[in-house]
């Protein structure tokens, strides 16, 4: 022991941190936060370190690269010792990590700690639980299987609908128009080094400000904040019935992130890791791609959305839940911090539960769009082939062989879930129709690579033909402007 005492003195001398250490081991707080409500923040910050540790494991097998990810992940699961497990570990501590930092989120609104003198506190809590959610969605990301490559391309359609700023979104996102090599590189520096980071940054200032402030005594019904007294009487609290908080407090944190680290080791060895399920295709378009547990209830809302709602709840909603969350110390600074004397917390923090509940629960049965019941061999209309050169037929058999069909009807007949074609080219030039093959948009994923040139020409032909008889097909305005003007005595100038 005096040997041990020694080294950690010749540490202690150059790096100067055990009088902070122990400051920290041994600052007091009020004995009625030693309590098992409070041991969700501890969970979360264990879990985190389980995430990093297994992280760096993965990441040395791990290639971020389109062609070889799905691979590599095969690998892991069928050919490397403990593969499997370590990926189940990783995932299943994504599940548990998510689900820890929102009750405990819940339980810092339930107890008013987010009032006086913590408003910074709970910004700062607000971002980590925004900043946990992208670790879950790029990790998602990470398998790119069917599940990843949909998934992303949902995403992208929703960020391309951000007013002004959608298209360079989408390109700053994906690493180019459409889902690529780049993409995964991105999301893999994303998953990795950015989120990663920014987490360790705020849970470092988060810790810091917890220390300064104190741990938040527990709300009895009566005791008023009010900010000209409670710093005062919130100190006179933790010198008359406070503990320090090791060993008063830890021992219930620890207990509790060990119960946890447990649940996940057993839920990695008894389910096993998620997917990768089948390679990334996006011709094949009844794949369902289903989220992760945690954003089930988003697809469910999309899947029975109205279309003309959807892009108010994604691009609307988000800002004004997220703005009202940090602008609510501000609001309710003072005042009351029980649940008992808070009705209209209690019933605000029960309605969005159920909600996201009852979202969930009905992700489990939820079609992806609300009709998607056409077939690709459904056979189009003969009176649309009439007439039709040969470039443009082999464009119809590219329509039918990449199951076009199944998402967009012409001529009375497909899928309703892309818009009808029948007189696309009334509304869309070559160029345009060219450029949405290629780079989709909206709800269209992005064929550029699961068409080749010769492919690509044909279907959009075929496209162009797509008008009624007797209107001529869109055109590019600015390219009929810079046309030459006819030979003077022209009869048509």
């Amino acid at each position: 022991m005096s040997r041990l005492k020694r080294i950690a003195d010749w540490f202690d001398e150059r790096l100067q941190i055990g009088g902070a250490v122990k400051e920290a081991m041994g600052h007091r707080v009020p004995r009625s936060s030693a309590s098992w409500w409070y041991v969700f923040g501890s969970a979360a910050l264990t879990i985190f370190g389980v995430q990093v540790v297994t992280g760096i494991l993965l990441a040395l097998v791990y290639v971020p690269s389109a062609a070889e990810a799905w691979n590599s992940l095969q690998h892991l699961n069928h050919d490397v010792t403990l593969g499997w497990y370590l990926r189940a570990v990783h995932g299943w501590g994504s599940d548990f990590m998510v689900a820890v930092v929102l009750i405990h989120f819940c339980q810092v609104f339930l107890f008013g700690a987010y009032k006086f003198p913590r408003q910074l506190t709970w910004i700062i809590g607000v971002f980590l639980l925004l900043m946990t959610l992208g670790m879950a969605f790029t990790g998602q990301v990470m398998r790119f299987d069917q599940d990843a490559y949909w998934g992303l391309g949902i995403g992208a359609a929703i960020t391309g609908r951000a007013p002004f700023i959608g298209a360079q979104a989408v390109h700053m996102l994906l690493g180019g128009p459409i889902i690529a090599g780049a993409t995964l590189s991105r999301f893999f520096a994303l998953h990795v080094f950015v989120i990663p980071g920014l987490l360790i940054a705020l849970v470092g200032l988060h810790l810091l400000m917890v220390l300064k402030l104190g741990i938040n005594e527990w709300p009895m019904p009566g005791r008023i904040v009010r900010k000209a007294t409670y710093e005062k009487e919130y100190h006179e609290l933790v010198a008359k019935d406070g503990v320090p908080f090791v060993p008063g407090a830890i021992w219930k944190d620890m207990f509790f992130s060990a119960a946890i680290i447990v649940a996940i080791m057993v839920c990695a060895a008894y389910f096993g890791p998620f997917g990768p399920t089948g390679y990334p295709d996006p011709t094949i378009v009844q794949t369902i791609p289903k989220p992760d547990f945690f954003f089930l209830w988003l697809y469910a809302m999309l899947a029975l959305l109205p279309p003309e709602m959807e892009t108010a709840a994604l691009l609307i909603g988000p800002v004004i839940v997220i703005g009202f969350l940090v602008l609510l110390p501000f609001l309710s600074g003072e005042g009351e911090k029980s649940w008992r004397r808070r009705p209209v917390a209690v019933v605000t923090l029960l309605l969005v539960a159920v909600s996201l509940a009852t979202f969930t629960k009905l992700a489990t049965f939820s079609p992806w769009s609300p009709i998607m019941d056409a077939w690709s061999g459904d056979p189009l209309p003969v009176s649309l082939l009439n007439g039709l050169s040969p470039l443009q037929r082999q464009g119809a058999l590219v329509f039918q062989d990449k199951q076009c069909h199944n998402c967009h009807e012409i001529g009375g007949s497909g899928g309703k879930r892309g818009p009808d074609l029948t007189r696309v080219a009334l509304k869309m030039t070559h160029d345009q129709l060219v450029r949405q093959v290629i780079q989709g948009g909206g709800n269209m994923p992005a064929y550029g690579k699961n068409l080749n040139p010769a492919e690509v020409t044909a279907l959009v032909s075929f496209l162009d033909t797509l008008h009624p008889a007797g209107r001529p097909r869109a055109r590019d305005a600015s390219q009929s402007a810079l046309q030459p003007p006819p030979p003077a005595g022209d009869a048509s100038h």
